[in-house]
């Protein structure tokens, strides 16, 4: 079996990180990452560190990359609610495609991932539930600029592009920001301080219907999309495959970590979560837990984007299933297991 040379861009992000370990356990691909930061993790995959913005140190670290066959694009310029320039975002990708395109005559498939910031869910109530065809918003918004370079270079090439749209996506890796680890940490200092648990948003948040994508779930779709030939040069909306309300489950993650449930209180967590460095340090003391950076546990502005999400983020995955991608996850199911995961690897008490 001829091996596939996946070329991750962005390995060390989120996104990034999860496909270099999933694609490590299939036997059939080869896996070069790039970041600007070395691993702290043990992979079987190659790893170059290249400043994505330097055009010259992109070609010359990635002039020898002829095999490559796949492209994952998953890096990303900006802060922790993943909104940034279009400048920059757009320059990292295109100094990528300059790089291997001209020298990689196998190259397949560019998978793109984007977001539902496609559809404006960051901007305020938008059309749900959203669909791929959906007109763009009033731009700037990064993921157009990209989307477009690929659809023009693409043209008279023997090669394709995907592009996946996850929501909210979810992951045990530390040191990313994540929304269930926001919720874990926010869960285990509370308790520390003796509260109850309180949805820390707005009340209409609270009530509204959201959706999360599972790090196993966009894995298995960025392989699956990787090679499906009806998915070339189309975008997917990849999500749980399920739609929930806070309301119904902080209910439940008060029971996971034992507290008291009381109703939503709206605060920011940047701001009250600002002062509680210490506490955390205590903590880790006292409960023997990983020495993880207070900074590095918790995205509190994510935790503010999303907690005061205040109408329905709904993706339409419709498009997904018809053209054969079915994989699903329970969304509940989803945080207690990852709560359970923080918690096995000494993540929060």
């Amino acid at each position: 079996m001829s091996k596939k040379q996946a070329l991750i861009v962005g390995a060390l992000g989120g996104i990034g990180r999860n496909l270099v370990e999933y694609l490590s356990r299939l036997e059939d691909w080869e896996i070069i990452g790039l970041a600007r930061r070395e691993p702290n993790f043990e992979s079987r995959a190659k790893f170059i560190s290249v400043d994505l913005l330097d055009q010259p140190d992109v070609q010359t670290k990635l002039s020898s990359l002829s095999n490559v066959t796949h492209i994952f694009y998953t890096a990303f310029y900006g802060g922790p609610t993943f909104t940034g320039p279009v400048a920059e975002n757009l320059a990292m990708l295109t100094n990528v495609v300059d790089a291997i395109e001209p020298i990689a005559p196998k190259l397949e498939r560019i998978i793109l991932m984007q977001g539902g910031k496609v559809y404006g869910r960051h901007l305020g109530e938008f059309k749900t539930p959203a669909k791929e065809s959906d007109p763009r918003h009033m731009p700037p918004n990064f993921y157009y600029d990209q989307e477009d370079f690929l659809r023009q270079r693409q043209q008279g090439k023997s090669w394709s592009w995907t592009a996946l749209r996850p929501e909210a996506f979810c992951s045990e890796i530390v040191g990313i920001p994540s929304l269930p680890l926001v919720i874990a940490v926010y869960a285990s200092i509370s308790k520390e301080l003796g509260l109850p648990l309180r949805f820390p948003g707005t009340p209409s948040a609270y009530h509204a219907l959201c959706q999360v994508t599972d790090a196993g779930v966009l894995a298995k779709a960025s392989v699956w999309a990787s090679g499906e030939p009806t998915a070339a040069n189309e975008a997917f909306n990849i999500t749980n495959g399920d739609a929930f309300r806070w309301e119904n489950l902080w209910v439940k993650f008060a029971q996971f970590f034992e507290m008291e449930y009381a109703p939503p209180q709206t605060i920011s967590l940047t701001e009250f979560m600002a002062d509680k460095e210490a506490l955390w340090n205590q903590m880790v003391q006292k409960y023997h837990l990983n020495s993880t950076l207070y900074q590095d546990v918790a995205a509190w502005a994510l935790g503010d984007f999303i907690f005061r999400c205040d109408w329905d983020v709904l993706l339409d995955t419709t498009k997904a299933q018809r053209a054969g991608f079915h994989e699903v996850m329970d969304s509940e199911a989803m945080f207690l297991e990852l709560f359970e995961t923080f918690r096995r690897n000494k993540v929060i008490p």
